[in-house]
């Protein structure tokens, strides 16, 4: 089975198993920033990659009967073990002679295992988020004590984009110049 290969690398982290093609859509956009298709279109590519795992039995969809919002959860099939980044870091070039270039790359490199480490944490701030809204669905009567976790987690997550939002700002302006 041929599948995109952010997806894969999404779809892969074990901390997210309970989620939506909304959340599926926004970790995308997130995760591969060259992405050129707009919000809509990445939804509808997001879909089309959940469709082929969920026949071949590695997702299960599942629908909620009383606000019938489509969630997906992996099943014991699931097997898309992906190790390796999604892509090779393309700012690191090999490290020359001269002290102030190695200097320099090394910032790079530093500056972006810290942007991939802040995206899988985003990846499974995503995950608990989901599971935090799933469980306040499932048991309303634990509301009031899974409210403020939801809260805080997605009080995280916007943290995690906003730096997520500066090294990329960063690394941007330093290639450019």
């Amino acid at each position: 089975m041929k599948l995109d290969e952010t997806f894969k690398y999404i779809v892969s982290n074990p901390k997210l198993d309970h989620f939506s093609a909304l959340e599926l859509r926004t970790a995308y956009l997130i995760v591969d920033k060259e992405c050129k298709l707009s919000a809509s279109e990445t939804r509808r590519f997001v879909y089309a990659e959940l469709v082929k795992l969920v026949k071949a039995g590695w997702l299960k969809k599942v629908t909620s009967k009383k606000k019938g919002i489509t969630n997906y959860v992996k099943t014991k099939l699931f097997n898309l073990n992906v190790v390796s980044p999604i892509k090779p870091l393309n700012s690191i070039v090999p490290i020359e002679a001269s002290t102030e270039k190695s200097t320099t790359v090394g910032s790079m490199q530093e500056l972006n295992f810290r942007l991939q480490d802040y995206k899988n944490d985003l990846l499974e701030g995503l995950g608990e988020a989901e599971e935090y809204r799933a469980l306040r669905n499932e048991f309303p009567g634990m509301h009031d004590e899974l409210q403020p976790k939801y809260n805080s987690i997605r009080e995280s997550n916007s943290r995690l984009l906003g730096k997520i939002k500066a090294i990329e700002t960063l690394i941007l302006n330093r290639e450019e110049s």
